[in-house]
């Protein structure tokens, strides 16, 4: 399975693949929203060569700390649990250490992105930017972090 950066022409493939994973949820106008953004790292969009998948991390804070955030991972329904999500993880958790990033940070199941190296951010003292959110809120550390608050890259916010 290849796994490399996003290109123009795979843009609207992302939006379809996300729209289908996420049952026309917001996350595919929210991509379209990160592209925009001063928080977008081009290296961090990847998707599945055909694009049935795609990952995205965007520049995140933790205080004033840069940290990415990652989110939203979207699969192809029809091709989902067949490895695409996780090697899309291992693909953009391997970019982020090689670049030297301190974390990853996400809102997932812990059940799922623990094997991956991800643990309740609590651990590590990083507070989510929703108090609901703890149980599901995870990091996982490539360096030194400070413990506090974890801000996503602004078009979160327009959720």
């Amino acid at each position: 399975m290849l796994i490399r950066r996003e290109t123009p022409a795979d843009i609207d493939a992302i939006r379809a693949v996300t729209d289908l994973a996420f049952k026309n949820g917001p996350e595919a106008t929210l991509i379209d929203w990160l592209r925009a953004d001063e928080g977008w790292i081009p290296e961090f969009s990847l998707v599945e060569d055909e694009v049935l998948g795609h990952v995205v991390c965007t520049r995140g804070y933790i205080d004033e700390v840069p940290v990415l955030g990652l989110g939203p991972i979207a699969v192809h329904p029809s091709h989902q649990r067949v490895g695409i999500g996780s090697a899309l993880v291992h693909a953009v958790l391997g970019a982020a250490e090689a670049r030297g990033e301190r974390a990853v940070i996400l809102l997932g199941d812990p059940r799922y992105y623990s094997r991956f190296g991800f643990r309740l951010a609590s651990e590590f003292g990083i507070t989510p930017p929703v108090s609901a959110w703890a149980p599901h809120f995870q990091a996982r550390l490539f360096g030194d972090v400070p413990a506090g608050a974890f801000r996503y890259a602004e078009p979160f916010n327009r959720l």
